[in-house]
């Protein structure tokens, strides 16, 4: 198994810590008790009028509440001083997620509700919008990083290569999924979800032995196994991350599958060849928009003629761009296309889109599953990295269920062909081949 050796280093690069303290985040403010001022006051109540006077209340530095709603507030913010009450007004989509990290920002209660309170009264807080889209395009503040083969492969880094053990800890312990698990059962456990998933996907692919595959973004190399072991399929996978091709290749010649799957550390742009099936299972979300028809034109490139493809990604219903403090700590350069923007892969070479599946509820579900890993590993965690680091993660993990279970978020996987490809199924019967439909 290939470990993490740069634990050192890992324990600031992750988020940035060391440009946080420079830039106004550190804990070494002046954090004692302090009078509030009437403008102090002001600014809080015009922070919940921002978020259209959510069910929650601000706490400034000395204890005082302030509450804006009629209803009992579900939670209470915890405002530990005016430089952060400051931040949080300049650019709350940015900077909560940074003071919250470093302990500057509280939150008393339930942070679940909290994120799924908030993320419903923004969707009646044209205030808040007004003021995002503003900063986005006046100052360039909020806009993602660019996604060229050096910068993806930087981008890769910053997030994937942490550390194996890292995400040994709160994944799957069988095929080490980081994307959406499929549970036809609710009751099915992350390992059950998450094989179900991968038949899912081999299922809508139609695969048989000797298809020659080639997958964009292989992870671990959980489904390039899963395809040679189980449906008989020649895998060549695609990555850019280091650490996981190391831990793919070790665990793959360990199950005896190595003739028969090969992992190439590279960019998809760079894919060579040609195949039976193209595959992309949480990729494209880093691609950026500006390269779709650059992956349109890889895909047309290496799939023959009678060929096929899924895509497998996070999504949203109408263009946003990502949340600017997850864009900027913990994804960089990603972007969740619409359903529209992901025809720019498939229109200018006239792909057909066969079936069209939206997992959204599934990846709640399965964040759940890794929220109550991850928590069950949060102080080795620490150990490993810093609180900060911790708090983090936490917020990512639980904003993200909170996105998924309030439709903010949705997980698109899309089946396409060749437009003069006849040979297509006449039904989904195919998909499900035992009680799963029910």
């Amino acid at each position: 198994m290939q470990k993490n050796t740069n634990t050192e280093k890992n324990k600031t690069a992750p988020f940035e810590l060391q440009a946080l303290a420079g830039g106004g985040y550190n804990t070494d403010v002046d954090v004692s008790p302090a009078s509030v001022s009437t403008l102090d006051r002001w600014l809080a109540r015009k922070l919940l009028g921002l978020l259209a006077h959510p069910p929650f209340s601000v706490v400034l530095w000395n204890d005082e509440e302030i509450l804006t709603s009629t209803t009992k507030p579900l939670v209470r913010v915890h405002i530990h001083d005016s430089q952060a009450l400051h931040q949080l007004l300049m650019n709350p989509a940015l900077h909560f997620g940074d003071l919250y990290s470093v302990g500057r920002v509280q939150v008393e209660g339930d942070l679940l509700s909290f994120l799924i309170a908030t993320y419903q009264a923004l969707k009646t807080a044209p205030p808040f919008r007004k003021l995002n889209k503003a900063q986005t395009y006046l100052f360039n503040i909020n806009r993602p990083r660019l996604n060229k083969i050096t910068d993806s492969r930087d981008n890769m880094h910053y997030h994937y290569d942490i550390g194996n053990d890292f995400y040994e800890g709160w994944l799957d312990c069988e095929a080490m999924q980081y994307t959406c698990a499929y549970f036809p059962a609710p009751e099915m456990t992350l390992e059950q979800a998450q094989r179900a998933k991968l038949d899912h996907v081999c299922r809508k692919l139609r695969l048989k032995p000797g298809d020659r595959v080639v997958e964009a973004g292989g992870g671990w190399g959980g489904l390039a196994r899963h395809m040679a072991k189980y449906y008989g399929a020649k895998v060549r996978s695609y990555n850019i991350s280091h650490q996981q091709i190391l831990y793919a290749r070790e665990k793959t010649k360990a199950a005896g599958l190595d003739e028969n799957v090969e992992f190439v550390e590279d960019d998809y742009r760079n894919i060579s060849g040609e195949y039976d099936v193209f595959v992309s299972v949480g990729m494209l979300e880093h691609v950026g928009r500006e390269h779709y028809r650059e992956l349109g034109d890889t895909i047309h490139r290496c799939l023959l003629p009678q060929g096929r493809g899924l895509i497998h990604s996070i999504g949203r219903n109408k263009p946003e761009l990502m949340n600017a403090w997850i864009e900027k700590r913990i994804f960089p350069g990603a972007y969740p296309p619409t359903l529209r923007e992901m025809m720019n892969i498939f229109e200018t070479h006239e792909f057909s889109v066969l079936d069209v599946e939206n997992l959204r509820l599934h990846y709640a579900k399965t964040l759940k599953h890794w929220l109550a890993r991850f928590e069950q590993q949060a102080e080795k965690v620490e150990k490993t990295f810093d609180s900060a680091f911790v708090r983090a993660w936490r917020l990512y993990l639980t904003g993200s269920i909170a996105a998924f279970n309030v439709g903010a978020m949705q997980l698109f996987q899309v089946v396409f062909t060749r437009g003069a490809n006849n040979d297509i199924p006449w039904s989904r019967k195919h998909l499900y081949p035992t009680n799963e439909s029910d």
